[in-house]
């Protein structure tokens, strides 16, 4: 057998196969017998005619046919180990080139090849942004808001309360076939901020008209003129002139608890207002950390891609978009809508989205990709002890929350083997992430030189 291998641009393998005479004979023969295992030969028990028999009751170009595809089975395991090669996955066969002698083209995935560059020598400035009393001020402020008192009054609106509505509303001047109503008798509970509160920008129809609601009474009636901007998060009414008309139907005033220990027991499980105060504090510290490490673990991360040659074959990608396009979806079903409604809403097909997405698809398996080979390089380990108790831990949780009928199929084998393999992806992914983090700060627990301490220090 000759083999002669190509190295293509898209990290796959271009293989010639010359199989030598002898085996594609023999395929033919067993060929011969399989078809005939399927074929009424006249005179002769299934497979038990003789091969000219088979040949000229059946042409030999389908036995040749049938003789590939079972020399190509014996062939190909043969060709990637004699080939030296590391497949990704399997390879196709691209051509049929030749059958005297026989002759094959193959086209083989490669298995993703990273080489790093002097990572150790990136670094990042690491400043996570530090909780003040303000900060936790407007946490308490928050809560006050939403365990205030709420009770009907028999006053004009005042700055903080809660205003009952209906609105309706029309354009001014419509253009020929647009409809007229915008909204017919919409129910609304408005929010009057306090004079020292901003508007809310997410505020419909549009953000002043809580404030124009001030001095309203109940069974009062106001209209009000308003033209949408160009930037409103309504794009279709962008530059609308539309009138709306507010029928109030109650006003409600809004009293905000006293800030002491009893607020404290009221809204938390802690008996002091230092204590609530204290774990405020801590959970936004955790919450900052986390946020500020997702963009500071990015920005390293983007560095040291700069530095390293990484390749992959378009097969990997393509399975990485598979991955993209399902998180979509599943997250359009969160939303009660689907992936159909999603492609007619922006007037495209799948083949149109999956090119979209191809950019976050390539960035996130190079991602993956530079830290499964960084966490060799550091050599950084999943235990398996932490990791069959971190299993553990996932099948119970997800017990308590999934259905019978499919927490059922958590305690098969094979679904515990899958959850287990992506859980210690994620662990040493985390652990790697943490390495970097420490690199990059200058702070690593070893005293490590990068490549270019190293150079300055031997010049």
């Amino acid at each position: 057998m000759k083999i002669e291998s190509q190295t293509l641009d898209d990290h796959q393998v271009r293989i010639i196969v010359e199989a030598d005479p002898g085996p594609f004979e023999a395929a033919k023969q067993r060929a011969a017998r399989r078809l005939a295992q399927k074929t009424k030969i006249p005179g002769f028990r299934p497979g038990k005619a003789p091969y000219s028999v088979i040949l000229r009751h059946l042409g030999e170009e389908l036995i040749i046919d049938e003789a590939i595809e079972l020399l190509v089975k014996d062939l190909y395991p043969q060709v990637i180990d004699e080939s030296g090669i590391e497949p990704y996955g399997p390879g196709s066969l691209k051509e049929i080139k030749s059958v005297d002698p026989p002759t094959f083209e193959f086209v083989v995935p490669l298995r993703a090849a990273v080489e790093l560059g002097d990572y150790k020598s990136v670094r990042v400035p690491y400043e996570v942004k530090k909780i003040t009393d303000q900060d936790i001020d407007a946490v308490i402020a928050d809560l006050q808001e939403r365990y205030a008192i709420i009770e009907p009054v028999d006053r004009p609106a005042q700055h903080g309360d809660l205003v009952f509505v209906q609105v309706s509303g029309e354009r001014v001047n419509p253009s020929d076939g647009q409809d007229v109503e915008l909204a017919t008798r919409t129910p609304l509970t408005v929010l009057i901020p306090r004079e020292d509160q901003q508007e809310n920008p997410d505020q419909w129809p549009y953000p002043a008209l809580p404030r124009q609601l001030l001095g309203a009474k109940s069974r009062e009636t106001r209209s009000f003129e308003y033209t949408f901007p160009p930037d409103t998060p309504y794009k279709s009414l962008a530059g609308v002139e539309a009138r709306f008309h507010v029928e109030i139907e109650a006003v409600k005033s809004r009293t905000l608890l006293e800030l002491n220990d009893e607020f404290a027991t009221t809204v938390s499980e802690f008996s002091s207002l230092e204590e609530l105060r204290d774990k405020i504090r801590q959970g936004l510290e955790r919450q900052a950390i986390e946020e500020y490490h997702e963009d500071y673990d990015e920005a390293v991360l983007d560095k040291i891609i700069e530095l390293s040659t990484i390749k992959y074959p378009p097969q990997m990608l393509e399975i990485e978009l598979d991955t993209v396009v399902n998180r979509l979806q599943e997250r359009l079903q969160r939303q009660n809508s689907d992936i159909e409604v999603y492609l007619k809403a922006r007037q495209m097909d799948m083949p149109s989205l999956r090119e979209e997405l191809k950019p976050i698809a390539e960035k996130r398996l190079k991602r993956t990709l530079v830290l499964l080979e960084v966490s060799k390089s550091e050599g950084i380990e999943v235990d398996a002890e932490e990791l069959q108790e971190e299993t553990t831990r996932t099948i119970d949780s997800l017990a308590r929350i999934l259905p019978q009928k499919e927490a059922r199929k958590l305690t098969r084998r094979e679904t515990i083997s899958d959850l287990a393999g992506s859980i210690s992806v994620d662990m040493l992914i985390k652990r790697t992430l943490e390495k970097l983090r420490d690199i990059a700060r200058g702070s690593s627990g070893e005293v490590e030189l990068s490549q270019a301490d190293v150079t300055k220090q031997t010049d």
